[in-house]
This record gives C-alpha cells, structure tokens and sequence, in this order.
C-alpha cells in the first residue's frame, strides 16, 4: 500500500481502472453503481470514506491538485462527478476543474465531466447542444466559464474529454429538487412541494440513465471534444411527478407551489435557499433537453418514469435513519 499526505491509494486488481471524482454524490454514486455491476475495475474518490468491497475508495479535497493526481493514477477513464454547495461554486469549482484536467492529463486518461444546464439561461423550446448560452446570474455565467475552459483544455491537446448534460436529478442517491421537495417529504408523511409552476413539463434525469450515459461517453472516441445531452424520459410536470410518486409511496398526492417571494423570505435564513433563487425559472416554464445527438450517435434505453420512480421510492424508504448523501459531491 502506497500511502500519500492526504489520499491512500489500496493496491488494485489488474485491469482498466475507472476513477469517478464524487463518488458519494448523486451522479457519482450511480457511476460508481454501474461500473461496478458491469464488473469494471473502479477507485471512487470523495470528502468522505465509504464501505464498499467491490470498489477501492480514496478520500480526499478535489481542490488539492496533487491529491487528485495520485487518486486519478493509472486511470483510463475519470469521471468529474464532484460538486460543493452553490455558495462555493465562484471559488472553488474553478480550482476543482483545473485539478481534474491536470490530474487526468497527467493519467493519459479520458474525461468525462458531468454538467448542468445553467449556461443556457431561460429558453422558448427544447434546449440543444447548440442553443445559444446567455445565463442570467452568476451561476449560469460560471457554467459558460468552465464550458469555454473544458472544451479549451481539449482542444489545445491537454487532455481528451467529453462533456454530458443531464436536467434535474432522481433516483435512489443525492438530494435534488424533485426528491428534496416532493419524494423524501412525502415519505416522512409530509406535503410535496415544487417550485414556480405545477403543470410546466420539465426533464427529469433518472441517475442510472445519467450514469450509463456518461459511461458510453468515456468508452466512445467520437464523443470526445463534444458537448452532449444525455437521454431523459418524456417530460413530466410537477403536479405529474408527484402524483406518480405518491401512489408509489402509496398516499393521497398532497402538493404545494414554492413561489419567488417565499424562497425570497428563506432565502434571508438559507443560503442555498438564496442561492436557488438564480434557476427559479427552471420551473416557471417548460424546461425540456432534446437529446437527440446522443441518441443518433449511441442509441441506448431510458428508463420509463413509472419504472424509475418506484425504485426510488423504494430505495430512498430504505436508506438509512439521517443519511445525508447530497446531489452534489
């Protein structure tokens, strides 16, 4: 065992390594998941140890360089998984980036880095891979930022990456809005809550379809240098998300409407309530990704909602009493 000031790193069965950065947040967790059912070699890296026999885990800061160097040793694939708080984004989600490409440079190894949609702003249709980029606030313009500084990286021949997008989050990891507000309440018995609007369509990105794609773009050459968006099942509205939720959970669908001035008021207590703010309009209108060049290029399955969202009832019911794992890690 090669132990570092920060990062041990376990001797690793033979084979092609996968290190997914994250690898307890809502993303990475699901990466980690599906690498290892497919019985691929994987080191899972992130700010807190986990137990997992099939899977060699590094804890470590993605903001310290050298320690994401040695974590992404030897790796063919990495995949950038890991998030911090919005009201850390401006300082250190720059820091994280320029770590993750030198350390995947450094490994010879693809990256994969797994992105939002903030740097598009408020849009009338489908958001494509070449709808323009005009963010209203500060979060959005980082996004475009960091966009610009991948897709540099790259082409200067720093490192070979790829970029996938997925739209808001669910599944038996994380805590995003449609669990935070709706699934995991109603499992305590409470009302469901969604933001701005009940009835606008909006993508919701089921984690083991977001992992399998982000997967296909670490082992396909032609994604590299691209930005693409990964396949979602139909859009649902709030009011449809919950009521499928709830005769899954198996309860009268309560719900609620989060409007401005209330995050507004929370927001003077919370700062990632105050923060939120900036993607209100996310949920005002429809929020829809067309992510047909995905499909053309890859094909692929994606799971069905009323498929996907019992399973994550059911494994959301059963994960353990104060579990705190965040849709961002």
């Amino acid at each position: 065992m090669q132990e570092t000031p920060g990062v041990v790193i376990a001797e690793s069965r033979l084979g092609e390594l996968h290190v997914v950065l994250g690898g307890t947040g809502g993303a990475g967790a699901s990466v980690v998941r599906e690498l290892a059912a497919n019985g691929k070699r994987v080191r899972a890296a992130s700010r807190r140890r986990h137990n997992d026999p099939e899977v060699e885990w590094v804890v470590l800061d993605a903001r310290q360089a050298d320690d994401v160097k040695r974590a992404c040793a030897g790796a063919s694939v990495v995949y950038h998984c890991a998030n911090v708080p919005y009201r850390d984004w401006e300082a250190q989600l720059p820091v994280i980036a320029d770590a993750v490409i030198a350390a995947a440079a450094a490994a010879g190894a693809t990256l994969v880095v797994m992105d939002n949609l903030y740097m598009y702003g408020p849009v009338d249709g489908p958001m494509t891979e070449a709808t323009p980029r005009r963010p209203v606030g500060h979060k959005g313009r980082l996004r475009s930022e960091l966009e610009k500084k991948y897709l540099s990286a790259h082409r200067s021949g720093t490192v070979r990456l790829t970029i996938g997008r997925a739209s808001d989050f669910y599944g038996a990891f994380g805590l995003s809005a449609p669990l935070a507000l709706a699934i995991d309440p109603m499992l305590q018995g409470k009302r469901a809550s969604w933001i701005a609007n009940l009835d606008a369509p909006h993508t919701l990105s089921y984690l083991p379809d977001v992992a399998r794609g982000l997967i296909t773009l670490g082992e396909r050459s032609e994604a590299l240098g691209q930005i693409w968006h990964i396949p979602a099942a139909e859009p649902l509205t709030g009011r449809q998300f919950i009521t499928m939720a709830a005769e899954a959970i198996g309860r009268h669908a309560e719900m609620s409407r989060i409007t401005l001035p209330m995050m507004w008021l929370a927001g003077l207590f919370d700062a990632q309530i105050r923060e939120a703010t900036e993607v209100y309009y996310q949920f005002a209108k429809p929020f829809v990704i067309d992510a047909a060049k995905f499909t053309n290029a890859f094909g692929g399955h994606v799971t069905a909602h009323r498929e996907a969202i019992p399973v994550t009832v059911e494994e959301r019911r059963r994960r353990p009493a104060g579990s705190s794992q965040r849709g961002a890690e």
